[in-house]
């Protein structure tokens, strides 16, 4: 089976921001993340991801709203697990949920959800979403206790943090690689589906992609800042030409 790519198009939301905050609905602005979706589909993606954070720093209620109507193939909603958004996720019903660690000071996610701290409140909110249809990913670092935490937790998936991996060099980057086979060892191992993501790049991809049992990555701020260059469609199939270099 190809190894399927999530494209998380939420800087180009952070664009689109940056140039119109406080737009009104139905005003024109750009870039479109409808047409955003759209394009990464058409170019192979598997799924459409968005982060909703709790200070809507780019991504908007209302896309998701909108994306959630015109996504063909999946959309992964990652969230922090906050009652406002666990309400909105219900209200929602993307076909994926990723819970993530949320910190408002934090450029981007930092490090996995510590799933054995927050079991208890990581138990509701997961069979919340799951009854109402939706299958739970958690976003976790390569860490057995987490992974057999994640499992007991009936999760349906684990989203593998690279982001430790993709910061290293070395003999580290080597340690970190080793960490991550492991743990997608282990974690399919468990009977869960074996997704990763963040700091994922052209380069590295060429490590990544050989992790034993992965089913999908998640990949957003290097095909964006490659599309910048390139285009979006043509930043999408290259990163998807990269992780399945035999098609």
């Amino acid at each position: 089976m190809p190894l399927r790519l999530g494209v998380n198009i939420d800087h180009v939301a952070t664009l689109r921001q940056a140039r119109y905050p406080g737009a009104a609905d139905g005003a024109f602005v750009e870039p479109d993340i409808l047409t955003a979706a759209s394009v990464c589909e058409r170019a192979g993606a598997g799924g459409i991801t968005v982060h909703l954070r709790a200070d809507r720093r780019h991504i908007q209620d209302r896309d998701v709203l909108r994306l959630r109507d015109s996504v063909l193939t999946k959309l992964n909603f990652e969230m922090g697990n906050t009652p406002e958004i666990v309400d909105f996720a219900l209200r929602l019903l993307p076909d994926e949920v990723c819970l993530v660690p949320e910190n408002r000071r934090e450029v981007s996610t930092e490090g996995g959800l510590n799933v054995i701290a927050h079991r208890t409140d990581l138990r509701r909110t997961i069979a919340r979403l799951q009854s109402a249809g939706i299958r739970v990913s958690l976003f976790i670092d390569p860490d057995p206790a987490q992974i057999d935490e994640s499992a007991a937790l009936q999760a349906e998936m684990v989203e593998l943090h690279t982001g430790a991996y993709a910061n290293s060099a070395g003999v580290d980057a080597n340690h970190e690689l080793a960490r991550l086979r492991a743990a997608a060892v282990e974690a399919d191992k468990a009977g869960l589906q074996v997704n990763a993501g963040h700091g994922i790049n052209y380069t590295n991809i060429a490590e990544i992609r050989g992790l034993p049992h992965l089913a999908e990555l998640n990949i957003g701020h290097s095909i964006v800042s490659r599309a910048l260059f390139v285009g979006l469609e043509s930043a999408v199939r290259e990163m998807h030409s990269l992780m399945n270099p035999a098609d």
